[in-house]
């Protein structure tokens, strides 16, 4: 089937994101997306190694797909790269083998819109086997020719995709150049394909080329390779970078993670670290590098691919920030008790917890604000010790850390690599990890002691929204059940934490239903140059995330502070109309901050600021000081941090749509970051 016939729908999106009847199956639901779905990473150190250190960089974030079975192809591959296009969008492209016209490629830089029109133009074949790529550009500037699949061999007949970078490309493309290969791009993946086919030109067996290849490269690479010759096989490796497996009846996928394929099935398989796969139509064969046979792990895709579909709102975004009441609630669900009580059936790996004396979060970007809130209810109600660290510098400072430590490690994909290198660090001394997830399989679950999935569902939206109230809800819940392991608290007073947690869901959408004023402000305020945040308590990490959601989104200078650091330096970036977000700590603390806050606010409209406060319903005192209020629901200080955070992520997500901005995809970023 040709992909003009497939798209006679005059709009592309519809068919990418469509319905699909499937052969022998029921008719599947719209197709969405969810990152890192990936296999058993190997746990002693990642990748190459150099003398004994690490490698420099390690991995990327680009979106990879394979298929053999009797389907359209083109149908699996544009749908699962649309799915996957969250990893990168520099550029896109496919290669299909049809039996009578062989090997196809088509690649485009930019989004993947400008493949399917190019495609929509000039049709390929369809054929029934074939590899897609959408890319985050690392080696070379992000152009067609840059752009994969990457071809090899004299005739071209060999198609090669990567998700990673390759160490030694250098040394190994001085080898093919003196050789006489001839390169057409700037990457070290096409270093990957004329290697491969000239070890195939050389054995005539493409396994065995491939394991020779594989066996040579240093880094971290996800590849897939086809060829002319064998029209019903796929070749993938990995190593330090994901990839999963898709099991269908007749017909078989791979992909990056399961988003590539869950519109078609929902059996799949994680595939581990130094992993060799041999993809057919109705066969899955996986063995280590050196050729020993694999007894992979199997695992169902709890979540449908309707639940990654728009639905009818403007981005995905907005979808997702309207999911977070039901994301908080599933997070919550067969773990607290009507009563209050809780039990965490996941503690069940972390042996001697009554003899943990520290606790050290690690987490990068939006999941360290998440740990950081975390970390009040941690201390105050498990009464334990607690220290938030940033993952990319916790292990280049010798960090004390020892048998007695609990790492909780928080990631929304579990694919950070830096969240990843960090754990493993910490598991070498001795700590044991428990990670807070969303996604299922991921790296990080299957390397921790225990893992708390949030169950927040697919995340789109490369500026995360609902995985993050969801991981401060999931930390609460850990220090929740600590407290009640370690009698920290009256019984009574933990009962009573644990019923106001139940309310939150409840509360979450009663925010988000009285959102009007917050998205009229973010439209007024679109031509602001810079917008400063304050907070104390658990509303200083709330005030760092709100500035980050508009820096990601709106590309504009935002900051922010603790409020108690405003007098020593930056009122002096106060001057007249400076937009400034308030997240103001309940009158209700016994900690006295509320009147210190107001103070603040005070201070700095004196000096001409244009204040907007997030405050408690019944606080009185705010609305005498700030020019606009957002009031929040009474809930304990620290559960207030999951409501506050709601107005400012409207707030970015209006003023960015005001600036016709795509608050999607922002420039430069990707969802899983997965390089070091």
């Amino acid at each position: 089937m040709k992909v003009k016939e497939v798209t006679k729908t005059s709009n592309v999106l519809e068919f990418l994101f469509g319905e699909r009847q499937r052969r022998g199956a029921s008719e599947i639901g719209p197709v969405g997306s969810i990152d890192g779905y990936v296999g058993r990473a190997a746990l002693r150190p990642l990748g190459c190694t150099h003398k004994g250190l690490f490698c420099r960089r390690l991995g990327v974030m680009c979106g990879i797909v394979g298929y053999v079975g009797p389907g359209s192809t083109l149908d699996v591959l544009l749908g699962g790269l649309k799915r996957l296009e969250y990893r990168g969008y520099d550029s896109a492209g496919v290669s299909v083998i049809d039996q009578d016209a062989g090997l196809q490629t088509r690649k485009r830089a930019g989004k993947l819109s400008v493949l399917v029109e190019d495609l929509e133009k000039t049709p390929i074949s369809d054929a029934h086997i074939g590899i897609g790529h959408t890319r985050w550009a690392t080696h070379g500037a992000p152009t067609d020719t840059n752009a994969h699949p990457h071809l090899g061999g004299e005739h071209l007949k060999l198609s090669l995709i990567h998700n990673g970078i390759i160490e030694n490309f250098a040394e190994l493309k001085a080898e093919l150049v003196e050789a006489g290969v001839k390169f057409s791009s700037e990457t070290d993946s096409e270093v990957a394909a004329h290697l491969v086919a000239r070890e195939y030109e050389q054995s005539g067996d493409l396994v065995t080329a491939f394991r020779a290849v594989v066996n040579r490269l240093m880094g971290a690479f996800t590849l897939l390779c086809i060829h002319e010759d064998h029209k019903d096989l796929v070749l993938a490796a990995r190593r330090n970078s994901p990839l999963v497996i898709g099991l269908g009846d007749g017909e078989n996928f791979l992909g990056s993670d399961v988003a590539a394929f869950v519109a078609h099935t929902k059996r799949a398989v994680s595939v581990g670290q130094d992993q060799l796969v041999e993809l057919r139509s109705d066969s899955v064969t996986v063995t280590t590098f050196e050729g020993d046979p694999v007894s992979p792990e199997e695992f169902t895709v709890d979540w449908d691919a309707s639940a990654a579909s728009k639905g009818g709102w403007p981005s995905f975004m907005a979808k997702e920030i309207a999911d977070q009441p039901q994301a908080v609630g599933d997070t919550l669900m067969g773990r607290l008790a009507s009563d209050g009580s809780v039990k965490l059936s996941e503690f069940a790996g972390l042996d001697r917890l009554s003899e943990v004396n520290r606790i050290t979060i690690i987490a990068c970007g939006t999941a360290a604000y998440a740990g950081e809130v975390a970390k009040y209810a941690l201390e105050k109600w498990a009464k334990i010790p607690t220290s938030v660290e940033l993952a990319h510098e916790f292990r280049y400072r010798d960090p004390i850390i020892d048998e007695k430590t609990l790492v909780i490690a928080i990631s929304q994909s579990g694919e950070t690599m830096d969240t990843l290198m960090a754990v493993r660090y910490a598991k070498e001394r001795g700590a044991k990890v428990l990670s807070i997830c969303n996604t299922q399989g991921a790296t990080l679950a299957r390397e921790s002691d225990a893992t708390i999935y949030t169950h927040a569902g697919p995340e789109v939206a490369v500026a995360s929204t609902k995985a993050f109230t969801a991981q401060i809800t999931a930390g609460q819940l850990v220090a929740l059940s600590l407290a009640w392991q370690r009698k920290a608290m009256p019984e009574g007073d933990l009962r009573e934490l644990g019923i106001e947690l139940l309310k939150l869901p409840r509360m979450v959408k009663q925010v988000l239903e009285s959102v009007d004023r917050m998205r009229e402000l973010g439209k007024e305020l679109k031509d602001a140059k810079s917008v400063l945040f304050l907070g104390r308590n658990v509303g200083f990490p709330i005030a760092m995330e709100g500035a980050l959601k508009l820096k990601e989104l709106a590309y504009i200078h935002a900051e922010g502070f603790a409020a108690g650091e405003l007098k020593h330096g930056p009122i002096a970036l106060i001057e007249q109309g400076q937009p400034v977000i308030v997240v103001v700590p309940s009158p209700r603390g016994e900690d006295s901050l509320h009147p210190k806050v107001v103070s603040n606010i005070q201070e700095i409209k004196a000096r001409g600021a244009k204040v907007i406060a997030i405050a408690e319903e019944g606080d009185s005192e705010v609305g005498k000081s700030a020019d606009e209020v957002f009031f929040v629901p009474e809930t304990h200080p620290f559960m207030a941090a999951q409501l506050a955070v709601l107005p400012l992520q409207i707030f970015a997500l209006e003023l960015a749509s005001a600036k016709g901005l795509d608050v999607d995809q922002p420039r430069n970023l990707a969802k899983s970051v997965t390089v070091e």
